[in-house]
C-alpha cells in the first residue's frame, strides 16, 4: 500500500512538471521530491534522481543516471551521466559537470568543466576552470576536513592530486599526474613527477 502512495506521489509530480514544460525523456524512470524546484526549457533525460533541497534553473540538461540532493543548479548548465551532486554544491551558470564525477559541498564558478572520473569536495572553483580526467580533491586527512580553491582560468592536467588545504592562482596550469601540496603562485606551472627510466633492450629474467 506505501508503495502505490508513493508511486502516486511520483507520477502526481512527473505531470505538474510536464505540465509546466519540461522535456523528459522516459518520465517513468525519474523521480523528484515534493520541494524540487524547476525552472524553463530543462531537459531530464531517463534514470535520475532529485532528492531533497535541489533548485535547478533555466535551460539546463539533466543526462542519464545522474543523483542531485540539496544542491543549487544555475542557468545552462549540463550534468551527467552518471553524476552524482552532493550537499551543499552551487553549479553556476554554464558550468558542465560530466560522466563519473561527484561534486560535494562546493561551488564550481561559471563555465567551468569538471569531465570526467573526477572528485570536488570542500572546493570553491573560480570561473573558466578546466578540471582533467581523473583530478580529486585530497579534502580529508582522516581527522579533519580541508578546503581547496582554484581561482579563475586555472587549467588541472588529468590524473592530479590536489591536497588541501590548498589554493592555486588564476591563470595557473597544474601538469598532468602532479601531487600538489602547495600553493600555487599566479600565471605558474605546477607539476611533481619522478623521472622516467627507460632500460634498453631489457629481457624479463
Amino acid at each position: 500500500m506505501k508503495e502505490l502512495n508513493l508511486q502516486k506521489v511520483q507520477n502526481k509530480l512527473r505531470k505538474k512538471f510536464l505540465t509546466r514544460g519540461v522535456k523528459m525523456l522516459g518520465p517513468e524512470t525519474i523521480f523528484f521530491s515534493n520541494d524540487t524546484k524547476i525552472g524553463k526549457n530543462v531537459i531530464i533525460e531517463p534514470y535520475v534522481v532529485i532528492g531533497k533541497n535541489v533548485k535547478i534553473g533555466n535551460n539546463v540538461i539533466i543526462k542519464s543516471f545522474s543523483h542531485l540532493e540539496s544542491c543549487k543548479i544555475e542557468n545552462k548548465v549540463e550534468v551527467g551521466p552518471y553524476a552524482r551532486i552532493r550537499p551543499n554544491t552551487i553549479l553556476k551558470e554554464g558550468s558542465k559537470i560530466g560522466n563519473f564525477v561527484e561534486i560535494k559541498k562546493s561551488t564550481v564558478g561559471k563555465k567551468s568543466k569538471v569531465n570526467h572520473l573526477s572528485y570536488i569536495g570542500d572546493s570553491n572553483l573560480g570561473k573558466s576552470v578546466n578540471i582533467g580526467a581523473g583530478t580529486i580533491t585530497c579534502n580529508y586527512d582522516g581527522v579533519k576536513k580541508s578546503k581547496t580553491k582554484i581561482k579563475d582560468k586555472v587549467f588541472v592536467g588529468s590524473n592530479s592530486s590536489l591536497v588541501a588545504p590548498l589554493t592555486i592562482e588564476q591563470d595557473s596550469i597544474i601538469g598532468a599526474g602532479s601531487v600538489i601540496t602547495k600553493k600555487v603562485k599566479k600565471k605558474s606551472l605546477a607539476l611533481t613527477r619522478s623521472l622516467q627510466t627507460e632500460i634498453k633492450n631489457y629481457k624479463r629474467k
